[in-house]
């Protein structure tokens, strides 16, 4: 996993985000999630807000979103909280982008499942498409970033771009999705194995009771 650094403060930042606030409607927003918690509990709401405020910035870039240092101060300010304790979530948690990425963010799952189903054949393929670990394309379309566990190991190898995930991966279908994305239109999501609708077994359906006795049943040694 590429190395997770704020971008740097500037007064290029600071001119550009400086005077970042809420939308009207993300406001109203911002004010129902705070109320979700109890009274004294408000800085529980940092996590939501943080999501927030990368998808207004998103939609201001016409990209994913980030959050500049600015942003994550007015987050801050709004919870009564130091700085450094809403740094701390952002910098930890990878679906907060703390640097400037494209409109495409794809986070490609390198964790053993997903590497042992061939996620180093998935990289390869974003690699030919002109994609760059911990980069964006010239075209400012597609970042590229390895990520830890998502949790789909059932339908490995898998990417996870923006809010959207693509399961049961070979090269030639990741190829097929960036294409799909880069000509503005939308690919289909989920498992990308014909006839597998979600996580179920590839093969035939099983359960426990079947699998006496298809399989050594060991309960009477136990």
């Amino acid at each position: 996993m590429a190395d997770r650094h704020p971008e740097p403060d500037s007064p290029e930042l600071r001119a550009r985000w400086g005077n970042f606030a809420w939308t009207a409607e993300n406001a109203e927003k911002a004010k129902e999630i705070i109320a979700r918690y109890p009274a004294g509990r408000q800085r529980s709401a940092v996590m939501p807000l943080l999501d927030l405020a990368q998808r207004q910035v998103g939609a201001e870039e016409n990209t994913q979103g980030w959050l500049p240092l600015p942003v994550m101060e007015y987050v801050a300010a709004q919870l009564d909280m130091p700085i450094i304790r809403v740094l701390e979530v952002a910098t930890f948690y990878t679906m907060y982008n703390i640097q400037p990425v494209g409109r495409f963010h794809v986070q490609v799952c390198g964790t053993t499942p997903c590497m042992l189903r061939g996620s180093d054949d998935i990289m390869a393929a974003c690699k030919a498409k002109g994609l760059k670990k911990g980069h964006t394309t010239p075209d400012g379309l597609f970042t590229l970033t390895e990520v830890e566990c998502m949790g789909n190991c059932a339908s490995a190898p898998m990417v996870q771009i923006n809010d959207d995930n693509y399961e049961d991966l070979t090269a030639e279908r990741v190829t097929h999705i960036l294409d799909e994305l880069a000509a503005g239109r939308q690919p289909k999501t989920g498992t990308q194995e014909p006839g597998r609708h979600t996580v179920e077994p590839a093969g035939a359906l099983s359960n426990l009771t079947a699998m006496v006795s298809e399989n050594h049943d060991y309960r009477g040694e136990w």
